[in-house]
C-alpha cells in the first residue's frame, strides 16, 4: 500500500531517489549503513550538496533559502533519505537554530547566519540541558548578566551533541533570576565556540564514541548582538523550536532501512548455514515490526493532515523511538556472536548508540506524562 500515492507526490518520490543515487557517495552511505551514526565530517559535506541543490532547507520559507515544500514532501524527502542511508540536513541548523531566527531574530543576524546555516559554513549545536536541569529545563541556572554591549555568561551545559566539531552554540541563558515563574527569566543566546572562556570537555559514550560533550562558561562576554529576539522570552522560542523538532519524530525511513539492514543481514546467515527454523522466527519478529511501521505511519499522516500538535508529536515520539530500538536490538541479536567480533562489531556499537533515542528530543517519561495530561485527561 502507498500512503502518499497521489502522481504527483510519486514523482517527487522519484526525483528525490534519482537525486540522491547520483549525489550521495557511496562511501558515505556506507559508513552510515553499517554503524547508524553519521559523522560530522559526513554532515558538513551533505548539507553543502543539498544547498547546491536547494534542497539544504525544506520546511524553511523560499524568501530564506528553504524548499517551499509542503508537509507531505519534506516527510518523503526526510524518509528517502533516511532508507537511503543519507544524512538529513542539520538537524541544529536548519530544524531548530535556523526557524528561530527566522521567526524572532532581526534582519542583521538572518542575513549573517541563514546562508551559512544552509551551505554548512557554520555548524551549531544546542545548549540547553545543565548538570542538575535535563528533564526538568525550566530549572536552569546558567546565567547572562547583562554588560555594556552584551552579557557575560556563567555556568555550563551537558550532553551537548558534536559541541566539539561546532562553530556556534544556541544556549536557553537565565537573564533575570528574580522571575516570579522559573520558565521566566530565561534567555535564548547564540555564542561563538571560539569565544575566551569556553570550554568543551568530551563526553565518550556507552557505545565508545565521542559525540556528547560538556561545555563551560567562564565569564564569557556575548555580545548584545548574540541575543535572539526579546530579553527573557527564550522559553517561549524554546517551545516553538521544540515543535520543529518534532514534527517528524515517528522515523519511519529510518526504522524502514533499519528492516532492510536486518533481512540482509538474515539472508547472509541463511546462506552460511543459519538452520531454516531459527530464520523462520527471525523473520516473524521482522514482518512484526514492519507491521507496527506500517501502522504508526498510518497514524502519522493522519496527524499531519489533521493539523499535528505538540501533544500528539510526543505520541509519535514514543512509538517511533521505540520500534527503531526494537530493530536495532533484532539486527544485534540476528548477528549473533558476529556482532561482538571485529568484522561485524558494528552491529552492538548501532545498538548501545540507539539506547539514546527515547532520551534525547524529550525521553520517553516526559512525553507520556505530557500524553497523560493532555491527551488522556489524567
Amino acid at each position: 500500500m502507498d500512503l502518499l500515492g497521489t502522481p504527483e507526490d510519486k514523482r517527487f518520490r522519484e526525483e528525490v531517489r534519482a537525486f540522491l543515487a547520483a549525489h550521495l557517495p557511496a562511501d558515505m552511505r556506507q559508513r552510515i549503513r553499517s554503524t547508524g551514526f553519521v559523522s560530522y565530517q559526513d554532515q558538513r559535506q551533505w548539507q553543502r550538496t543539498l544547498d547546491a541543490h536547494g534542497w539544504g532547507a525544506p520546511a524553511w520559507p523560499v524568501a530564506h533559502g528553504g524548499t517551499g515544500w509542503n508537509a507531505g514532501q519534506q516527510m518523503i524527502f526526510a524518509d528517502e533519505c533516511a532508507m537511503a542511508s543519507a544524512p538529513t540536513p542539520h538537524i541544529f541548523n536548519i530544524t531548530m537554530l535556523g526557524p528561530v531566527i527566522i521567526h524572532f531574530g532581526n534582519d542583521a543576524q538572518r542575513e549573517f547566519f541563514l546562508p551559512r546555516l544552509l551551505n554548512g559554513g557554520i555548524l551549531s549545536c544546542q545548549g540547553f540541558s545543565e548538570p542538575n536541569s535535563g528533564s526538568d529545563l525550566a530549572s536552569l541556572q546558567t546565567s547572562a548578566r547583562r554588560v555594556d554591549g552584551g552579557y557575560v555568561v556563567n555556568g555550563s551545559k551537558i550532553w551537548t551533541s558534536q559541541a566539539h566539531a561546532s562553530d556556534w552554540i544556541f544556549c536557553l541563558l537565565r537573564t533575570d533570576s528574580a522571575a516570579a515563574k522559573k520558565q521566566a527569566g530565561i534567555s535564548f543566546v547564540v555564542i561563538d565556540l571560539k569565544s575566551p572562556g569556553v570550554t568543551i570537555r568530551p563526553i565518550i559514550g556507552i557505545d565508545g564514541r565521542h559525540s556528547l560533550n560538556q561545555v563551560f562558561f567562564d565569564d564569557v562576554l556575548v555580545p548584545q548582538s548574540g541575543l535572539i529576539g526579546e530579553e527573557n522570552k527564550g522559553w517561549d522560542y524554546a517551545k516553538f523550536l521544540l515543535g520543529h523538532e518534532r514534527t517528524y519524530v515517528a522515523g519511519i525511513g529510518r526504522t524502514r532501512e533499519r528492516i532492510s539492514y536486518a533481512r540482509e543481514l538474515l539472508a547472509s546467515r541463511e546462506r552460511a548455514g543459519l538452520p531454516a527454523k531459527t530464520a523462520a522466527a527471525w523473520r516473524g519478529r521482522i514482518a512484526l515490526i514492519e507491521t507496527d511501521v506500517h501502522a504508526l505511519e498510518i497514524t502519522q499522516l493522519r496527524l499531519m493532515h489533521a493539523g499535528i500538535d505538540q501533544n500528539m508529536a510526543s505520541l509519535l515520539k514514543v512509538r517511533g523511538s521505540e520500534l527503531y530500538q526494537e530493530i536495532v536490538e533484532l539486527a544485534m541479536q540476528i548477528g549473533g556472536a558476529a556482532s561482538l567480533r571485529g568484522d561485524c562489531g558494528e552491529l552492538t556499537t548501532a545498538y548501545l548508540y540507539s539506547r539514546a533515542v527515547t532520551i534525547y528530543g524529550g525521553s520517553t517519561e516526559v512525553q507520556k506524562n505530557i500524553l497523560a495530561s493532555t491527551v488522556i485527561g489524567l
